[in-house]
């Protein structure tokens, strides 16, 4: 039965015989692509985006706050507020970089204050957990 990470391909050989394949797609997004997507979608305000970017039971660490949250529903709860009320220079792109395990984004907050932000994502290209604090760059 394939999983929602699989896709299924259709060779067809040279001597015309049809052959299924089946491959995963796990880890076969782009990381950075997504984490400026997300970026995208603090600069335009739109939550509903922001949320559909997170796995359903997505978890934040926010030393910047003090706050572990997690789900949906405490994520919207979280970034309403800062998508509605940001400083001119708000969600600027300082600097992004590869991990092996995710991808850290240096950036200007919703205050214009500078934070890091660690995104782990899960085979499906969802962010499943987020670790932000001041940046001391």
């Amino acid at each position: 039965m394939l999983q929602s990470a699989d896709a299924v391909l259709l060779l067809v050989k040279p001597s015309r015989q049809l052959m299924l394949a089946r491959f995963d797609l796990t880890n076969h997004f782009d990381e950075m692509a997504a984490v400026v997507d997300w970026l995208d979608c603090c600069r335009s305000h739109d939550l509903e985006a922001l949320l559909d970017l997170y796995a359903d039971q997505a978890r934040l660490e926010c030393a910047c706050e003090g706050s572990r949250i997690s789900g949906r529903s405490a994520l919207a709860d979280y970034w309403r507020p800062k998508l509605s009320t940001v400083a001119a220079d708000a969600f600027g792109l300082e600097e992004i970089t590869p991990q092996d395990d995710g991808v850290v984004l240096d950036y200007l907050s919703y205050e214009g204050k500078r934070v890091r932000i660690m995104f782990v994502f899960d085979a499906l290209g969802k962010i499943s957990h987020m670790r932000c604090a001041p940046s001391s760059r």
